[in-house]
């Protein structure tokens, strides 16, 4: 992570932080902080082809393995590898997930 990525973080935990006190005092009704973290998520990176290969190959698991921890078909899953479909929703975070914190994460 770079170094303006890390400030970054720190200012936007900072005013996440401010926004939350805020809200317990009552200045911030729920709905208008639920729309604030809403804005504050991470996005979530799209999958190519090709990095949802390498994801599979890092993690040494086979197509059907793959699906069956995304809870879809192994079809789906050959379908994203070869550029005919583009996994979105659930099967996006969960492809996130599976990125950032492992196999173990969706076990």
């Amino acid at each position: 992570m770079s170094t303006k990525a890390k400030a970054s973080n720190r200012i936007l935990d900072a005013v996440h932080e401010s926004a939350r006190d805020l809200e317990k005092a009552g200045f911030i009704d729920k709905r208008r902080m639920r729309e604030y973290e809403a804005l504050c998520m991470e996005r979530i990176p799209e999958y190519s082809s090709k990095k949802i290969r390498a994801l599979r190959a890092r993690h040494k698991l086979s197509q059907a393995v793959l699906a069956s921890v995304l809870n879809t078909s192994v079809s789906t899953v050959r379908q994203w590898e070869i550029g005919e479909k583009r996994p979105s929703g659930p099967s996006v975070k969960l492809l996130s997930l599976l990125d950032r914190k492992g196999l173990d994460a969706l076990l």
